[in-house]
């Protein structure tokens, strides 16, 4: 039992590997990543893309399994989420016309379920199935106040990440911020995460109050925020009213 625990672990860190920014890796890449003899490497490679969660491209790097986004998406809390949220989600895009989002935490960072973007919206950093530091983005932000003392703990000792000159980078600030969204029930974040762009994010929460998501849309730092905060809080509330 211990080795295919040991298996399974090696297995889940080779996987982990693979990020937004590198969606390919080779062989070497993932040894070096991971600190796994190559060898160990190979053979998890092969066990991987024989399961379909690996798969070898052209190039002989190896990119995720369309096995594991299926599987991915038949998880309840990802798969009830999505099919809740699309119509809110929609009617958000189309009011705006710009990058609306649904978010949800996993460990220290934000994954983003669905996108929606319209062709000539804003250019932002993540994606669907992409992940980002919870200080730096709207939704993560949301979720973030919303998590209890030990996760912001936790947030806290990894350390605040700058990605621009307006990114939370100190503990009163942060803080700071988490009170106000707690408050307000809304953040706005202004080119905290990429220079041009305002996001907007609200929370979604279950009849219990546990807050479970948060829904994003990010503009261009022209556009006022005034509009677009009850309009992405009514797209909450209606995801809100739809999970149980």
């Amino acid at each position: 039992m211990s080795d295919e625990r040991s298996m399974m672990g090696r297995a889940f860190l080779l996987l982990g590997s693979f990020t937004s920014n590198r969606l390919r890796l080779s062989q070497s890449e993932l040894s070096r990543r991971t600190g796994l003899p190559l060898p160990t490497v190979h053979r998890l490679c092969r066990q991987l893309e024989d399961h379909g969660a690996l798969e070898r491209v052209a190039d002989g790097r190896y990119e995720i399994g369309v096995r594991l986004w299926a599987l991915g998406a038949l998880a309840p809390r990802a798969h009830g989420l999505r099919q809740v949220a699309q119509p809110f989600l929609e009617d958000l895009y189309e009011a705006t016309h710009e990058n609306v989002q649904l978010v949800v935490r996993e460990g220290l960072e934000a994954l983003y379920l669905e996108r929606r973007s319209a062709r000539g919206a804003v250019t932002v950093v993540g994606r669907a199935g992409g992940r980002l530091p919870l200080h730096a983005s709207s939704g993560g932000l949301v979720l973030l106040a919303f998590g209890g003392r030990e996760l912001l703990d936790a947030v806290l000792a990894a350390g605040l990440e700058r990605f621009t000159p307006a990114t939370i980078t100190t503990e009163h600030r942060l803080r700071s911020t988490l009170d106000d969204i707690r408050r307000t029930g809304w953040v706005v974040c202004r080119e905290h995460l990429n220079l041009g762009t305002l996001a907007v994010a609200a929370p979604v929460s279950r009849s219990t109050g546990e807050v479970v998501a948060a829904v994003s849309v990010v503009v261009p730092t022209d556009k006022s925020p005034a509009s677009l905060i009850p309009a992405v809080r009514a797209a909450a509330r209606g995801i809100s009213r739809g999970i149980a």
